[in-house]
C-alpha cells in the first residue's frame, strides 16, 4: 500500500475518491449506451464500430488510461478509508445512528470488493480478449472490425454466466445508490435544498444503470 496515500488526510482521500467515483459514474453511462446498440441493431455493426472507435481513438485511449487510474485510486482510497474507520472504532456503538446502520453505507466496502472481483473477470472476458485474444472479424462498409458483438452474444448465451452477471449488476446498483449521493456530500454539496434532489437522482441513476445492463443479456438470451 502506497505510503503517500496513507499520508493524505481523510478529507483529501474522500474528495479524491469522490471525484474518481463521479468519473466512473459517467463512464458507466457511456458503456451502457454502447452496449444498448446490440438491442437496436441485430447486425452488430453499430456496436462493433462504436467499440472499435472507443478502443482506437487517441483521445479515448488517454481517457482509458485515466479510467484505469480512476479505478485503482477509487479502490485504494476506499480500502484505506475503511481500514482507518475500523481502526478508529474498534468497538461498535451501543446505539448506532442511521449513518452506521444504513444498508447502503454499511456494506459499501463489501459490495465494492464483489464489484472489483466482477470487474477483473469482466476484463478477462472482454477487454483482454479484444487486446490479446482471438476475436473474429467482420467487414463493415469495406473495413474490417473485431466482432466483439459476437463475443458478447456468445457469452450471454451461457446461463451460468448470465446469472452471475445479473447478481453482480444488482450489487453494483446497491453500491451506486449510496456512492452517487456520498460523492456529492464529500465534495461539500450537502444542503437541505439540494440533498433530496441528489438522493433522488442517485436512486434513478442506480436503477437505470443496473437495469439497463441487466436487460441486455436477458434480451439476447431469450430473443
Amino acid at each position: 500500500m502506497s505510503s503517500s496515500a496513507l499520508t493524505f488526510s481523510s478529507v483529501t482521500k474522500k474528495i479524491v475518491m469522490s471525484l474518481m467515483g463521479l468519473f466512473l459514474i459517467i463512464f458507466l453511462l457511456v458503456h451502457l449506451t454502447v452496449n444498448l446498440f446490440l438491442l437496436f441493431d441485430p447486425t452488430r455493426e453499430l456496436f462493433n464500430v462504436a467499440a472499435h472507435f472507443m478502443a482506437t481513438n487517441p483521445v479515448l485511449k488517454i481517457m482509458e488510461i485515466s479510467l484505469f487510474a480512476g479505478f485503482i485510486i477509487h479502490i485504494l482510497f476506499g480500502l484505506i478509508l475503511q481500514i482507518q474507520n475500523w481502526l478508529a472504532r474498534p468497538k461498535r456503538y451501543k446505539v448506532e445512528g442511521y449513518s452506521h446502520t444504513s444498508f447502503f453505507s454499511k456494506f459499501m466496502i463489501h459490495t465494492g470488493i464483489v464489484i472489483l472481483i466482477f470487474l477483473v473477470l469482466h476484463l478477462l472476458d472482454f477487454y483482454f480478449k479484444l487486446k490479446f485474444g482471438d476475436v473474429p472479424n467482420m467487414i463493415i462498409h469495406g473495413h474490417e472490425y473485431p466482432d466483439m458483438g459476437l463475443v458478447v452474444i456468445e457469452k450471454f448465451s451461457i446461463t451460468s454466466f448470465i446469472i452471475i452477471y445479473i447478481i453482480a449488476l444488482i450489487i453494483l446498483g446497491f453500491h451506486l445508490h449510496h456512492a452517487f449521493q456520498s460523492a456529492f456530500q464529500s465534495l461539500g454539496l450537502n444542503h437541505t435544498k439540494y440533498t433530496p434532489v441528489i438522493k433522488a437522482l442517485g436512486t434513478i441513476y442506480s436503477i437505470v444503470v443496473a437495469l439497463g445492463f441487466i436487460i441486455i443479456p436477458l434480451y439476447i438470451y431469450f430473443y
